[in-house]
């Protein structure tokens, strides 16, 4: 059994410095190339399912999946994790269907479009957190509304994001704020807002400070060192998966996602969990293209599946040795939700005491 908590999974990332690509799926390609990727550098995996995804392939078939995955690789914690949960309820129905960890994103409203004010995220937090470490899994809070510093709005995808024009504060997180939402929560993990944002058109140049804050970063962590910090919307969006999109028949226009190098920095200030979706769904897509152009006559959809799961199994690989996730799988002993369970109980895993030693 190698299923593992976001929680265990990032303290032993925060004890050895390094932090771990959340892969969003859909479907079985993706599951499998994600976990060759970690196979083959020996890196812990977090896959993550968004209500979209859930919609999609279906929870009953997402469960079954994900029990192949870990029974074809038992030797690589693997944590199914819930993104961006709207509601209570979707976060429940998750942990019943297997998942370990849960996103509740209490910064929208349950329509997942409308910001949501701080004594809402609170409570709706509060209480998703004790359900889910009742029975030991783990949950990720998020303070701030995801949103472009650019024009000042959210990009939608799967039907989440916020709509309308958001004030320069609510794209921020505050750092003093960050610390009483954690202690009044006691979330395992916190999404926090500097500027990233859903989908590939993330900045129109090159990002310095003034449209990818990272600076939030590094102060939040200065008041909650102990606190797992998240980067969502953090996919690269590298040139060249651009460049080979267009090249066969794609029209995106030319995009700047955020750099490998300011996540690393993050990882440095406290980042233990990093999202990343687009790039995963740009170099399958690529690779479609690809195909497409090249084989006009092809009708066989493994003939596209195969080089577009080679080509996301490349890109997680990178992102694991990036990271510093490699090299890891093999020096966690993983704990059970039952024992996880017991922790929380009894106060062991509250972030503010201290990170819970689980190094082998």
């Amino acid at each position: 059994m190698a299923r593992i908590t976001l929680r265990q999974l990032l303290d032993h990332a925060a004890e050895r410095g390094y932090g771990v690509p959340a892969f969003n799926i859909n479907n079985m390609e993706q599951g499998l190339a994600i976990m060759e990727a970690a196979a083959a550098c020996d890196a812990p995996v977090i896959i993550q399912a968004s209500r979209g995804a859930r919609a999609y392939a279906n929870d009953i078939m997402l469960a079954k999946m994900i029990d192949a995955l870990e029974e074809m690789y038992p030797q690589i914690p693997l944590c199914l994790h819930l993104d961006h949960g709207n509601e209570e309820a979707t976060c429940a129905t998750a942990i019943r269907f297997g998942f370990t960890s849960v996103m509740m994103d209490g910064s929208l409203k349950a329509d997942a479009k409308t910001a949501a004010g701080y004594d809402y995220n609170v409570d709706i937090t509060r209480r998703v957190v004790e359900m889910a470490h009742w029975v030991g899994a783990s949950v990720e809070g998020e303070l701030g509304v995801l949103g472009s510093l650019e024009h000042g709005g959210g990009e939608q995808e799967d039907g989440h994001g916020a709509e309308g024009q958001l004030s320069h504060d609510q794209l921020l997180t505050d750092p003093d704020q960050a610390v009483d939402f954690v202690r009044a929560t006691k979330v395992d993990a916190l999404a926090i807002a500097m500027g990233t944002s859903h989908g590939a058109y993330k900045f129109t140049r090159k990002p310095d400070g003034e449209i990818l804050a990272m600076r939030v970063v590094e102060e939040i962590h200065t008041r909650l060192p102990n606190t797992h910090l998240v980067m969502h919307g953090s996919s690269s969006v590298p040139q060249p998966l651009q460049e080979m999109f267009n090249q066969f028949g794609g029209e995106m226009p030319q995009t700047w996602g955020v750099p490998v190098e300011e996540i690393v920095r993050g990882i440095r200030h406290g980042v233990r969990k990093v999202n990343i979706d687009t790039d995963c769904r740009l170099a399958m897509a690529a690779a479609f293209r690809k195909v497409a152009v090249q084989a006009r006559s092809e009708f066989d959809p493994r003939k596209f599946l195969k080089p577009a799961m080679d080509a996301l199994r490349e890109l997680c690989r990178d992102r694991f040795e990036q990271f510093g996730t490699a090299g890891n799988a093999g020096k966690i002993k993983v704990v059970p939700l039952p024992e996880m369970a017991k922790r929380y109980r009894a106060g062991a895993l509250d972030p503010q005491i201290g990170k819970m030693t689980q190094a082998a």
